[in-house]
């Protein structure tokens, strides 16, 4: 895809030296790895939530439910002020899981996963936003960077449920998790307030270009529902699969999944060094030709060693999709609520294929046959890389 680059930017290199940049890198990852943690938080302890408060299974799926929503509306809430967005995000993300850290069922938890779910939401679209606009250079490695965190966050959480869980009230842990979101709140707020000469320059920072053109906007919300799609089919049903099909134990088949997020944290690692040598769509499409041959031939064995094989090589595959599509997505400079309205377009894809993937076992009565939506889904998205809209001089969306 060929990129414009000719925008002329709203400020100096000068500028950009002369302030410290807010909010600051560390606190950027910091920030990222609390957003991984709290996407996964659920699938953990939900056998635990599920005992204590006597659950049905269309009960659980209220919880994910209301986490996905507020996930959603924190996306496309995100507005031009995005350390101050930021800002709101850690907030709500803290309160809200501060809330159902003390909820006793669903009348509470449903509204304080609600909350917690968009302040994670608009946490993640803000930080994948400001790290796009700030760094122009490799723009695809800065974002595999940031998003090494999120996947760290991401194999962080069923790793402390499995080592904490047995040893702390779950109360307290999700309590103290929420107060790891309020820290790096007071941080932030420390940075704005000493530095406000760097929040106009971060400001600025941000995309100033007009609205992108329908289908451009179409076309990477699409790249990003599939994607949504993809990454969750593998890791919503990874774990069944490989008790269904591994002949393994459950503990053992719940270790699947924290293999596949493995090679995920190490596939974001290796990105970072490989678009600093490769450009994003060369290797977005490498990346999603070996997902597409490794999810069919995942599908096609019956040991567990293969399973957990293949589950490492898939996260790998899988990292470098993301950062190098939401680069290309940046590289046109779009406006920020456009932005986060196309992230949360992956959120929809989510919730989509992997119930469209349970539709499929079920109807056909194999799990294996309902690989073949994420193996479609890789295949579909790597048609679409194939011909992207050309650019034009119209404003849309």
């Amino acid at each position: 895809m060929k990129v414009d680059d000719s925008v002329p930017q709203p400020f100096s290199q000068s500028d950009l030296h002369s302030a410290p940049e807010v909010p600051a890198l560390p606190l950027m990852h910091a920030a990222h790895t609390l957003t991984g943690l709290a996407t996964m938080l659920l699938g953990p302890i939900l056998p635990l939530l599920s005992a204590q408060w006597h659950l049905k299974d269309s009960e659980i799926g209220l919880l994910l439910l209301a986490q996905f929503c507020g996930a959603t509306v924190g996306g496309v809430s995100v507005s031009a002020r995005l350390p101050r967005g930021l800002l709101i995000g850690l907030c709500c993300a803290g309160a809200g899981f501060l809330a159902f850290a003390f909820s006793h069922g669903l009348l509470l938890a449903l509204p304080a996963l609600l909350l917690g779910g968009f302040g994670a939401g608009r946490s993640i679209a803000s930080i994948n936003i400001i790290g796009g606009a700030r760094y122009t250079d490799h723009r695809g490695a800065a974002l595999s960077r940031l998003n090494f965190s999120w996947s760290f966050g991401a194999l962080l959480s069923p790793l402390l449920a499995a080592w904490l869980v047995p040893h702390f009230a779950l109360r307290s842990l999700i309590a103290v998790f929420a107060t790891f979101f309020f820290l790096c709140a007071t941080t932030l707020a420390v940075q704005l307030i000493r530095a406000p000469a760097a929040t106009a320059a971060t400001t600025r920072h941000a995309p100033t270009a007009p609205s992108l053109t329908l289908r451009f906007f179409l076309y990477f919300a699409g790249l990003l529902f599939v994607y949504g799609g993809l990454e969750t089919c593998l890791n919503a049903w990874l774990t069944t699969y490989a008790l269904r099909y591994g002949q393994s134990s459950l503990l053992l088949s719940q270790y699947t999944l924290v293999l596949l997020l493995c090679g995920l944290t190490a596939g974001r690692a290796l990105a970072a060094w490989l678009l600093l040598r490769i450009r994003e769509v060369p290797l977005q499409r490498v990346a999603l030709g070996l997902a597409a041959a490794l999810t069919a031939a995942l599908a096609s064995v019956h040991q567990a060693a293969w399973i957990a094989t293949f589950a490492v090589l898939l996260g790998v595959a899988l990292a470098p999709i993301f950062p190098a599509t939401f680069a290309l997505l940046m590289h046109h400079r779009p406006p920020a609520r456009q932005a986060g309205i196309i992230l949360a377009a992956s959120g929809l894809g989510a919730a989509a294929l992997p119930s469209l993937l349970g539709v499929v076992s079920t109807r056909t009565g194999s799990l294996q046959t309902a690989l073949a939506i994420p193996v479609a889904a890789a295949l579909v998205m790597l048609g679409m890389t194939l011909f992207p809209p050309r650019p034009t001089q119209t404003a849309g969306v």
